[in-house]
């Protein structure tokens, strides 16, 4: 069966999304169009695709523990000079946001693993740019906010050309729903779709 790159994210909702997704394109973060706007869970992680099914389920049961919480950005900040990425600022949420991560990672379950940094929970807005456009990202998004309830995250994979697609939702305190719009290949599930 062969492998497959997965992640696990909290999406962050519209019109907030697109609007930081378009940001981060105008930045000239060449990614930006493959990333969805989240914040990151489990970052890539290679797994064997025989392997889904066990993640599916542990993923259910860390949603099932799981609570709704408000999330709310506020500010920007960097990892340089460690990392070239600039982030708006996790405001309320980081410690649900943190729990969650440990829970889907645990030791115990099929996607354990270590990070190569220590886990601070934000939302990409400029990766391996030039130090210019993250210093303008920086600033141009200094004093922005936004609030949503976070109700659970997402399965992605990140597919052949780069880019990340949803795979299953998994609601807090629910079960996994897979989203009607496409397929692992991206193709349409709706009726004339392709």
């Amino acid at each position: 069966m062969g492998t497959v790159t997965i992640g696990v994210s909290i999406a962050v909702p519209e019109p907030h999304g697109s609007l930081l997704q378009q940001l981060r394109q105008g930045f000239g973060d060449a990614a930006a169009h493959g990333i969805p706007t989240h914040v990151t869970l489990l970052p890539p992680t290679e797994v064997d695709a025989a392997s889904l099914p066990a993640i599916e389920a542990h993923l259910t049961e860390v949603a099932a523990a799981g609570r709704p919480f408000p999330m709310r950005l506020a500010g920007t900040g960097t990892f340089r000079p460690l990392s070239p990425v600039v982030f708006v600022r996790i405001a309320d949420g980081a410690e649900a946001c943190t729990w969650l991560q440990k829970q889907v990672r645990d030791a115990s379950g099929p996607v354990a693993r270590e990070l190569q940094f220590p886990y601070h929970p934000h939302v990409t807005i400029a990766h391996g740019i030039e130090g210019e456009a993250m210093d303008r990202a920086y600033a141009e998004l200094a004093d922005y906010e936004a609030g949503w309830p976070c109700t659970g995250f997402a399965l992605y994979e990140q597919g052949p050309d780069g880019v990340w697609r949803k795979l299953r939702e998994y609601p807090f305190g629910g079960s996994a729903v897979v989203p009607p719009q496409a397929d692992r290949l991206g193709r349409s599930t709706l009726p004339g779709g392709r």
